[in-house]
Order: structure tokens, then C-alpha cells, then sequence
């Protein structure tokens, strides 16, 4: 990903490879963000070493969701393929919030936090139609698939195909989770 970055950026901009963790970052910026990444990092650092980096007002923003398939006629199908497999591929809440409460994940974490305050959720609606080649090199990146022996991930995705069609309409909406660094430490 970040050989792609590197090829598709221009500019002052600076690359790194490294974790979230070891990164030796520094200075104060006004705004840090996470496109679908914070599920990654480590609980217990994550939001003092963002709060660290930010200025005091400075926005923390985070944003990602899950692909649905639309057709719910489909997505039965896909979900009874797959089962001898995979049980569920959804992502669970990293800090077990259920799916119908009002503050998703990581918003709940920001609001329970010290470092933040005005936490915001907006949820932007999205629909996608993208090919199933395209679909399937998704799932192949969901830790429920890549968790499963090579044969076996290799075996589901393939079943899963057989059952798609040449493109498929998906759900994509985004959620977006936004909130300043508190002024007090």
C-alpha cells in the first residue's frame, strides 16, 4: 500500500512504514485521521498517542464501514455458502458495542476519553456496484477470511464467486467519527 501511495502522491509529503505503535511522530497538528485503520492499534496507546500529536482544539477524525451487499435475495446466498466456512465475516465492535446503539465504535472510546470532547457521529449514505472479482478481493482482506487455513480461505472465496454475479450493488454508507482534543490534560 504504501509503494501505491508513494506512486500516486506529489508534493511535500512524507512516507513511513511502521506501526501506529513504534512510529517515532512528533510535532502538534490540527487534524489526525484514520480511514478504517483504528481497529489495528493498540487499545491501550491508541488515543493518548493521537491526543499527543494533536494541538489543543485539534480534530480527531476517523471514518470507515463495512460492504453489504444489497440484494438481500444474494446476500442469503452468499451468507449459506459460506457458513461451513465462516460462521460471520462482519467486523465486531473492538469494545463490544451492539450494532443498534446511537454511538458506534470508535466514537464510544472517544466519548468515554479524557483527551476528547465534542464527539460527533454522521453516517454518509453510499452505494457502490462493483465487480466480483472486486467484492471478493475485498473479503479476502476481513480477518474472519484471513484467519482461515490458505486452502480453506482459498476454497470459501472461490464458492463464494460461484454464486456472484459479473457486478453487484453493495451497501457502502461511511461513518464518519469526529471530535477535538480537549484543552484540560
Amino acid at each position: 500500500m504504501l509503494a501505491q501511495l508513494e506512486s500516486n502522491i506529489s508534493g511535500d509529503v512524507q512516507t513511513l512504514l511502521d506501526t501506529f505503535e513504534s512510529a517515532d511522530l512528533h510535532g502538534h497538528f490540527d487534524l489526525v485521521y484514520a480511514a478504517a485503520a483504528l481497529h489495528w492499534t493498540d487499545p491501550a496507546t491508541r488515543w493518548p498517542k493521537i491526543a499527543a500529536l494533536l494541538s489543543p482544539g485539534g480534530v480527531v477524525a476517523s471514518f470507515g464501514g463495512p460492504l453489504h451487499i444489497a440484494d438481500e435475495q444474494l446476500s442469503e446466498e452468499v451468507r449459506r455458502v459460506r457458513e461451513p466456512y465462516v460462521a460471520d465475516d462482519d467486523i465486531p465492535s473492538p469494545d463490544g458495542t451492539p450494532a443498534d446503539a446511537e454511538l458506534q465504535w470508535p466514537g464510544t472510546e472517544m466519548a468515554a476519553s479524557d483527551w476528547f470532547t465534542d464527539v460527533n457521529q454522521v453516517v454518509i449514505e453510499r452505494r457502490a456496484t462493483i465487480a466480483a472479482g472486486e467484492f471478493i478481493g475485498h473479503l479476502s482482506t476481513i480477518s474472519a477470511y484471513l484467519v482461515l487455513p490458505t486452502d480453506q480461505r482459498s476454497e470459501v472465496l472461490s464458492v463464494i464467486s460461484s454464486v456472484l454475479p459479473d457486478h453487484l450493488d453493495l451497501v457502502a454508507d461511511i461513518t464518519v467519527h469526529l471530535a477535538r482534543r480537549s484543552e484540560v490534560e
